[in-house]
C-alpha cells in the first residue's frame, strides 16, 4: 500500500492537536502525496498558515469568501479535485457540523460538497468523546460512510487528563489513508468491525492479577486484515507485549469489565469478532496493598466472582452486529464446547481451536481452527496466524456481502 502520485485535502480544525498536522504533511509528503492544506479559524490559533504552507509547498485555503480562491467556487474544485479529504485533527464541533449538514466556513462547506472519500482523526478531552451529543454524531458519520482513525487513549496535552481522546499519531494516520487508497478490492469498505484481542489483568493486589497466556498475536492480525479489506476497525485489546497494528483504532484495556464497556461504546458495528482471552473469574474484593506471607498462616483464600461475558452481550445486544463471531479456545472436547458456545453466546460462528500445551497454540505464532456453526463444521488447515486472519477476514466478507 502507498500514497505515493495521492491527492490529499487536509483539513486541520482547532485544537493543540493541530501540531501534529505539521508532521503528518511532511509524513505525506515525503512518500509521495500532494497535500493541499485547509484551515479552519481556530486552527490559526494554534499553527500558522506560513508554517502549513511551507511545509505542503501549497497554498492554504483559509476563507469561504475570498475573492481570489473563491472566483471559480474553490470550495467545489477542492471538494472534487483530491482523492481523499482528511480532517486531522478533527474536533467535535467540526464533526457535529459535519454530521448535521452545516456548512458556515470554508472547512464545512469543503466537506458537505465532497463526491469522495472522509478519513476524520478525532482530538478532543476524553469527556468530550464520551458526551451523548459527540456519540451520536459519530453514529451518524459512520452510517454515511465516514472512516474514522483514533481517537486513542493517552494523556491530554491540554489538562493532563488520560482516556480515549488523543489524536492518532501521523504514522498511523498515513497507514489509514494508504489502506483507504489501496487499488486492490475492498469487499468491507464502508463496513465497521470490532474485534477484541489478548489476555485481560484481574487483580489480586497492586503486584498480582489473574491471567492467561494470550498473546494478542491471532486478534491483532485479524484487526489488521479487516482494515486492509476497507473496514474501519475499532481493536480492543488487552495487556499485551506486540505493536499495535497499523490503520485501526485501538483501545488499551486491563480487566474484563473495561474491555465489555469499550466493545459496547463501540457500537453499532456491522462485524464483532471476539478473539481476546478474557478471564472468566476475578478476585471478589482485592486488596489494596500486596498480600504478605505470614509466619504459620495458611496461604489467605481467594473469593471469585464472576467476570461479564462479552460474546454474550454482544450476541445478546439490542444493537448486535449483523455477523458475531467468537472464538472458543479449548483443551478438551473442543468442537462439542464450541457447538455449546454457538447456542450460548449468540454468536453465527465460533472459531474453535486445541489450546492444550502441546500444540504450542496459545502465544505461538501458528494457529489450527475449525469454522462452528448451526450447519456444521468446517476444518481449516494449519497455518500461521497471519494466514488465519487473513482467510477470516474473507470469510467475514462474504457473509457480510452474501
Amino acid at each position: 500500500m502507498t500514497v505515493s502520485g495521492k491527492r490529499i485535502l487536509l483539513i486541520i480544525s482547532g485544537g493543540i492537536a493541530a501540531y501534529k498536522s505539521l508532521d503528518l504533511i511532511r509524513r505525506l509528503r515525503e512518500r509521495g502525496a500532494s497535500v493541499t492544506p485547509v484551515m479552519t479559524r481556530a486552527a490559526q490559533e494554534f499553527v500558522t498558515p506560513l508554517a502549513v504552507g511551507a511545509l505542503a509547498a501549497a497554498h492554504v485555503f483559509t476563507d469561504l469568501f475570498s475573492r481570489t480562491d473563491e472566483q471559480d467556487v474553490g470550495h467545489i474544485r477542492l471538494a472534487r479535485d483530491h482523492d481523499l479529504i482528511v480532517v486531522a485533527p478533527a474536533t467535535a464541533d467540526l464533526m457535529a457540523k459535519i454530521a448535521n449538514g452545516l456548512a458556515d466556513d470554508l472547512a464545512s462547506a469543503v466537506l458537505l460538497a465532497r463526491r469522495i472519500p472522509l478519513l476524520v482523526a478525532p482530538a478532543m478531552n476524553p469527556a468530550m468523546w464520551d458526551n451523548a451529543a459527540t456519540r451520536r454524531n459519530v453514529a451518524t458519520l459512520r452510517a454515511d460512510g465516514v472512516h474514522f482513525i483514533g481517537p486513542m487513549a493517552g494523556e491530554m496535552a491540554e489538562s493532563g487528563e488520560a482516556g480515549l481522546g488523543r489524536m492518532a499519531e501521523p504514522l498511523e494516520i498515513v497507514a489509514a489513508i494508504a489502506a483507504l487508497l489501496d487499488d486492490q478490492p475492498k469487499p468491507l469498505m464502508g463496513k465497521r468491525a470490532i474485534v477484541t484481542s489478548g489476555p485481560t489483568h484481574e487483580p489480586i493486589d497492586p503486584v498480582r492479577y489473574i491471567a492467561n497466556r494470550s498473546s494478542g498475536r491471532q486478534g491483532h492480525a485479524i484487526a489488521a486484515a479487516l482494515a486492509k479489506l476497507g473496514a474501519d476497525v475499532t481493536l480492543v485489546s488487552g495487556p499485551v507485549t506486540i505493536p499495535d497494528p497499523k490503520g485501526v483504532t485501538v483501545i488499551h484495556v486491563e480487566r474484563a469489565a473495561e474491555m465489555l464497556a469499550a466493545v459496547t461504546a463501540a457500537l453499532p458495528a456491522d462485524l464483532a469478532i471476539m478473539v481476546a482471552a478474557v478471564a472468566d473469574w476475578r478476585v471478589a474484593e482485592e486488596s489494596d496493598r500486596k498480600i504478605k506471607k505470614k509466619p504459620g498462616e495458611s496461604a489467605p483464600t481467594l473469593v471469585m466472582a464472576e467476570n461479564p461475558d462479552i460474546l454474550k452481550t454482544i450476541g445478546h445486544h439490542e444493537q448486535r452486529p449483523r455477523l458475531v463471531i467468537g472464538f472458543a479456545a479449548e483443551t478438551n472436547d473442543v468442537l462439542a464446547n464450541a457447538r455449546v458456545k454457538l447456542d450460548k453466546k449468540g454468536a453465527d460462528y465460533i472459531v474453535a481451536n486445541d489450546v492444550s500445551p502441546e500444540t504450542g497454540i496459545m502465544g505461538g505464532t501458528r494457529n489450527s481452527v475449525k469454522i462452528v456453526s448451526r450447519e456444521g463444521v468446517e476444518p481449516w488447515p494449519d497455518m500461521d496466524k497471519d494466514a488465519v486472519a487473513q482467510k477470516l477476514a474473507a470469510f467475514a466478507a462474504e457473509k457480510l456481502n452474501g
